[in-house]
């Protein structure tokens, strides 16, 4: 009997899980077609006189109506918009208007930049934010106020500032580190870590000390229900209890608040990207954002907000998994 009652139970958490991400999927998926939408009219509204900036001064008036109707701008606003979702659909962005490269191309060469960049970010925020916020929480008295007041001053930095800093003192006056410029992790693994070194620990500063703030307040309360003492009544070490049911119940807020870190941080990498003169998707967007070019703008959004959806699903399913209320709520 018992064996047979939890495998209903069994069937209903799973039946409960996959509609669950069903939900988050169709949410990501609608996100998507709004954001895009929003940015085509924004970008057409913002753009100006594309032609005119693409042909130079020099064009003359029917040289200019000629490009705006090769470049399609002579279309109502909506019917662009629908020609430009038809053929996104079938994985087709265009090309640039300036340069005539490929959107695709152009951001698949830079992405893999700002992804090792936000992905080693986010590795070091969640391991040392995890370790500070779980020592300030257990331990508190000075510890507790002297982690808080580290977190207080590491939040309050902005990023770039700490970026300058650190490339003055160790790359410009050290030499420990190079000031600028990237290498690819398949051509030299130890380069390309060595490379990003300076970026990410200038972007891991202010999201450490913000996801740490979470972690100990999420913990201290998880210390404080009724089910950690008993377990502690029964004997089991406190580090298992620490380990495997404390942390376990005080994850969820902290995955939330790493992924919303994960989407501050691919705008924070504008700036960092241009302090360390990263070749990503930070200078693609402020050059060709610039410019007008209304495709490659597109199509940074589309890639962009497709990361976004698919990181916090991927944290959806883990605060799920964690805990079970989530799913219905």
């Amino acid at each position: 009997m018992p064996s047979g009652a939890s495998e209903p139970r069994t069937a209903g958490a799973e039946c409960a899980m996959v509609a669950y991400i069903v939900k988050r999927v169709l949410s990501g998926v609608i996100l998507l077609f709004v954001v895009s939408g929003l940015t085509f009219v924004l970008t057409n509204l913002a753009a100006g006189d594309v032609a005119s900036q693409i042909l130079g001064m020099q064009a003359t008036q029917a040289q200019v109506d000629a490009k705006n109707i090769e470049l399609g701008l002579n279309e109502p606003l909506l019917l662009r918009y629908l020609d430009w979702l038809r053929a996104a659909l079938t994985g087709d962005l265009g090309t640039s208007w300036f340069t005539s490269e490929s959107v695709s191309g152009a951001i698949l060469t830079r992405i893999p930049v700002t992804l090792s960049v936000v992905i080693l970010v986010m590795t070091v925020t969640t391991v040392a934010s995890f370790g500070i916020g779980i020592i300030a929480a257990v331990k508190r008295g000075h510890v507790d106020r002297v982690l808080q007041f580290l977190t207080v001053i590491g939040n309050a930095v902005p990023g770039f500032l700490v970026g300058l800093v650190l490339v003055t003192l160790f790359a410009i006056q050290l030499g420990w580190f190079p000031a600028t410029g990237y290498v690819p992790l398949t051509e030299d693994p130890a380069g390309w870590l060595w490379a990003l070194i300076l970026p990410v620990f200038a972007l891991s500063i202010e999201t450490t000390a913000g996801t740490a703030q979470q972690v100990r307040s999420a913990v201290i309360a998880t210390l404080r229900q009724d089910f950690v003492r008993t377990l502690r009544s029964r004997g089991i070490p406190e580090r298992r209890v620490l380990l495997r049911h404390v942390l376990r119940n005080a994850s969820a807020s902290p995955l939330t608040v790493l992924s919303l870190q994960f989407v501050s941080l691919l705008s924070g990498a504008v700036v960092i990207e241009s302090v360390f003169a990263l070749p990503g998707l930070g200078q693609l967007a402020v050059t060709y954002t610039s410019r007008g070019d209304i495709p490659v703008v597109m199509g940074l959004v589309v890639y962009t907000v497709a990361i976004v959806v698919i990181v916090n699903l991927l944290v959806d399913i883990a605060v799920g998994a964690l805990n079970p209320k989530a799913r219905v709520s």
